[in-house]
């Protein structure tokens, strides 16, 4: 072989080495398919925090709808919910709280420590089932609440345009999501209740929760 076929011959091995370590680089540091997500730095932030992880192929899928375990999981992650303090007569299943669970499945931990943290899911929960915006922003408040002291404020209530889609239940945690900025109206004052919740939305109220929950440990300690 020549020295200049030597030459061509490195020159594509370097790039194809180049290549590769530019991918992995990419599939560690962040996500190949925020490029066009408007809470791109929200969710690497909470990446970085291991509250978020992807779905494969360095991937986050943040179009794709949110199952009732995803959303649980990523409550229980983002609270850092836990059983550190918990002993049990016997080793707890997931069936013990949620009849439809999979005692062998990879959320089966994460719904043992929600129930005994007190999430106070129903016991019909379908794992399998897709989250609305509703139903995440409910769990996501309520959760947030009972695990930390939030001062008293006084609420002054949002009118929603499609409040009548929201269910009664619900009503008032959504409101107060809005009044801790975890959750907007869009540009025609609508909350869109009854739509799937995807991967990013549901990640941008996490972060958003985070933040308002920061900001008022902060202010508690200066005063």
């Amino acid at each position: 072989m020549g020295i200049k076929s030597k030459l061509i011959c490195i020159s594509v091995t370097g790039a194809l080495l180049l290549s590769m370590t530019v991918s992995s680089f990419a599939a560690v540091s962040g996500f190949n398919d925020l490029k066009d997500v408007g809470a791109k730095d929200k969710i690497l932030t909470l990446k970085d925090k291991g509250v978020v992880h992807g779905t494969g192929r360095g991937n986050f899928s943040p179009k794709e709808p949110v199952t009732a375990v995803q959303g649980v999981q990523l409550i229980v992650n983002a609270f850092n919910l836990n059983l550190d303090f918990v002993k049990f007569a016997r080793e707890p299943k997931a069936t013990d709280y949620f009849v439809k669970a999979d005692n062998n499945a990879w959320y089966a931990r994460g719904l043992i420590i929600a129930a005994v943290n007190s999430m106070q899911l129903p016991g019909d929960l379908d794992p399998a089932q897709k989250w609305t915006r509703e139903e995440f922003t409910h769990w996501l408040i309520q959760t947030m609440e009972s695990h930390y002291y939030l001062p008293t404020v006084k609420i002054a209530y949002r009118e929603i345009a499609d409040q009548k889609d929201i269910t009664p239940e619900y009503e008032g945690q959504i409101q107060r999501a809005i009044l801790y900025k975890v959750v907007s109206l869009d540009s025609n004052g609508q909350f869109n209740p009854k739509a799937e919740i995807t991967r990013a939305e549901a990640a941008e109220e996490i972060y958003n929760a985070l933040k308002y929950i920061e900001a008022r440990a902060v202010e508690q300690t200066q005063e």
